[in-house]
């Protein structure tokens, strides 16, 4: 079956973000440079600025597609609690495991607003995250679970909390036992939000 040159573009792109994604997440944005992901990809110079202006441009790509995966995994888990308090928490949960994967961390949160810069790197998140974060802080406070006060902030400070935290566990320090701390510490600042009736 021959393949259209619609689907042999798309077949291109996607291969140019897997493989700057898979060489990204190893070692690093500066550490890869533009003629070793074409000779990886098996393409062109060419064919990689007919999708990209250049390698900026492909970790975004790359970047968006993180976040993008990170986002579904933090939606499904927090779907799957019925009550919007156990939401709040399975999600806060889900996303500090998921941004815990080394490869999430270094294009995520080490070179994402490095490259980006750190207002294009902060939309981004907004957008895919710190949005969802926002909903959900405003609705338990329509209901009364925690207090009604401004959610902008609040919401800044929980997404800065845990992104921090996932940074720290980066670190050559954190030891294997962090990740359930870390988790543990992030659900009892998400219970000193909530009224107690």
């Amino acid at each position: 079956m021959t393949r259209t040159r619609a689907e042999q573009r798309e077949e291109t792109r996607r291969t140019l973000v897997a493989v700057g994604r898979r060489l990204f997440a190893g070692r690093g944005y500066a550490a890869v440079g533009l003629a070793e992901i074409v000779r990886e990809a098996g393409v062109t110079k060419g064919a990689l600025y007919h999708h990209f202006d250049g390698k900026a441009a492909l970790f975004r790509a790359v970047l968006e597609e993180v976040q993008q995966e990170v986002g579904a995994r933090v939606a499904a888990e927090a779907d799957a609690e019925p009550d919007p308090w156990d939401q709040l928490k399975a999600g806060c949960a889900a996303f500090v495991r998921a941004a815990a994967h080394p490869d999430v961390q270094r294009i995520m949160l080490i070179d994402g607003p490095a490259v980006l810069g750190w207002n294009e790197w902060r939309a981004m998140d907004e957008a895919a995250s710190a949005r969802h974060l926002a909903e959900a802080l405003t609705a338990l406070a329509a209901s009364g679970t925690i207090t009604a006060r401004p959610v902008a902030p609040l919401t800044r400070l929980l997404s800065g909390a845990m992104n921090e935290a996932v940074l720290w566990l980066a670190q050559s320090e954190a030891g294997p036992g962090d990740l359930d701390d870390t988790l543990a510490a992030l659900s009892g600042l998400l219970e000193g939000l909530r009224i107690r009736t």
